[in-house]
């Protein structure tokens, strides 16, 4: 059986199959997830934190130190035009309609949703389309991981701002890689293929983490949130990512998508400010159902703009000549 190669056919299929296939375990047969010690450590969404920073040093390590200024730069924008599109979409709702929002979608969970970045999908799209500065800028997009950036907008007390420390360790496995891969050149060629290796293992983690159920729950609404997630941010994304980044907008496209993490952003909004409870359950369950269709839509999207404005592949070509031996290193990364 050619398993690899039928998945590689499908628009991000290394990383959207795992996915599915992990949301649709945890679906129909949790515990078989969750049996404990070193299993679930793999195969559960315990082992999301773990398979992604494992990934993250290998990406830090091919990471050449004269390129951070372009990682911070084109990471920043595409942060910063996340967060105002959720932002100023959820402060028009919530001033229109009010908390309670509009075809049952409350601002809460547009805010949730929207300012909040799926990284591991980023992750693995970039592996498949961009270059190493376009994977290590998902170290700037991780500010947006849980529910900061939400807590930020809603205007609530001390939680509002990102401690320093939850900045660190979002970045530490990064910094660790770029340590390594600056001071031994070894190391960098070692850990190269440790990236693609790592996103079959973390997407099912991910995807562990989904309950299939709990996503159709929301119905209609669930899925106009998904949509609504995919246009207002993918949108100025793409064109941010042409236009002030100056790439081919593949990586604008990559960041689309509604968070795995941001299912969990309105009960810890609901902990800090009371009046949010009422929202909580119908938010939680339309983020989960808003996830999955982000993750099915997007590598999907991202796909079709690589194909018409180019990719990082497209890009090495160009310069260097189209030689196999750049193609085969862009394609590990």
């Amino acid at each position: 059986m050619r398993i690899l190669s039928t998945v590689k056919k499908i628009p991000g299929g290394i990383m959207a199959v795992p996915l599915l296939l992990g949301a649709t375990l945890n679906t129909v047969v949790p515990g078989l997830l969750n049996i404990g010690t070193l299993s679930s450590a793999v195969f559960s969404s315990k082992g999301t934190a773990t398979t992604i920073a494992l990934a993250l040093v290998c990406i830090g390590s091919q990471l050449n130190l004269k390129q951070a200024p372009e990682v911070i730069r084109r990471g920043g924008v595409l942060l910063l035009v996340k967060f105002f599109a959720g932002a100023l979409l959820g402060i028009l709702t919530a001033n229109i309609f009010g908390m309670k929002g509009f075809w049952g979608i409350s601002s809460l969970a547009i805010i949730s949703s929207v300012t909040n970045c799926n990284g591991g999908l980023y992750m693995a799209l970039m592996g498949e389309y961009g270059e190493p500065v376009d994977v290590a800028a998902q170290s700037i997009l991780n500010i947006s991981d849980g529910p900061f950036l939400t807590l930020i907008v809603l205007g609530t007390t001390g939680f509002a701002s990102i401690p320093a420390m939850d900045l660190m360790a979002a970045v530490g496995p990064l910094l660790v890689g770029v340590v390594l891969g600056n001071i031994d050149e070894d190391i960098r060629d070692f850990l190269r293929p440790g990236v693609l290796m790592m996103i079959p293992f973390f997407a099912f983690c991910l995807g562990a983490g989904i309950n299939l159920m709990d996503a159709a729950s929301a119905g209609i609404s669930g899925i106009l949130l998904g949509v609504i997630v995919i246009v207002v941010s993918g949108v100025p994304l793409i064109f941010a990512d042409k236009f002030i980044n100056r790439r081919p907008g593949y990586a604008g496209a990559a960041v689309a998508s509604a968070a795995g993490n941001s299912v969990a952003t309105p009960a810890a909004v609901a902990l800090i400010d009371q009046s949010y409870s009422p929202f909580v359950e119908s938010a939680t369950a339309q983020i989960a159902a808003a996830v999955v269709v982000t993750s099915i839509c997007v590598p999907i999207i991202t796909a079709r703009v690589a194909k018409i404005y180019g990719c990082a592949r497209d890009l090495e070509s160009n310069i260097d000549g189209s030689t196999d031996k750049n193609r085969n290193r862009v394609i590990e990364l």
